[in-house]
């Protein structure tokens, strides 16, 4: 009594066709999709790291978001000790305008962001957007941090407030 085992000598798959037989390919999708999540935790962990550079500790604010730009956005910061930087670079109070308006005669948008650290007076703030304003550009947006604090009743913000 013997026993005869049917099928092909590899143990895969096979198909026959026209008296021959080959092996059936399917694409194993699972290595691309392995590469794909990490390049997006990768990307993830670098897209905030690609923001402007002069580090400032912003205002927090309930504004909204504003739409992208077609330019790329240009910035003027204000550190703590109330230095002024163009984009990363460092300018001085007395060639803020000149620079500015130089960069405004090769740009169609006149809108620039202004970065202001929290502790910084608010009479410096208003001399430099006096100074962006003779520079050439008149549209001028705050950059804040959306941390949304809120005005309490008598108008003093409670963004330090516990509740308690």
């Amino acid at each position: 009594m013997g026993m005869g085992v049917s099928g092909s000598a590899g143990g895969g798959r096979r198909r026959r066709r026209g008296g021959r037989s080959s092996a059936m390919h399917e694409i194993n999708i699972t290595p691309m999709v392995d590469v794909m999540l990490v390049l997006l935790i990768i990307f993830m962990v670098a897209a905030p790291m690609l923001t402007v550079g002069v580090p400032v500790k912003l205002p927090e604010t309930a504004a909204a978001a504003l739409p992208t730009e077609q330019e790329e956005p240009l910035t003027v910061t204000i550190t703590s000790d109330g230095r002024l930087s163009i984009q990363t670079t460092e300018v001085s109070d007395a060639e803020m305008i000149g620079k500015l308006q130089a960069i405004a005669a090769e740009r169609t948008s006149k809108k620039i962001y202004l970065r202001a650290d929290g502790s910084v007076a608010y009479e410096r703030v208003a001399q430099v957007m006096g100074a962006l304003n003779a520079g050439g550009f008149n549209e001028i947006a705050f950059v804040t941090d959306a941390k949304a604090p809120s005005l309490g009743a008598d108008g003093a913000s409670n963004a330090g407030n516990d509740g308690g």
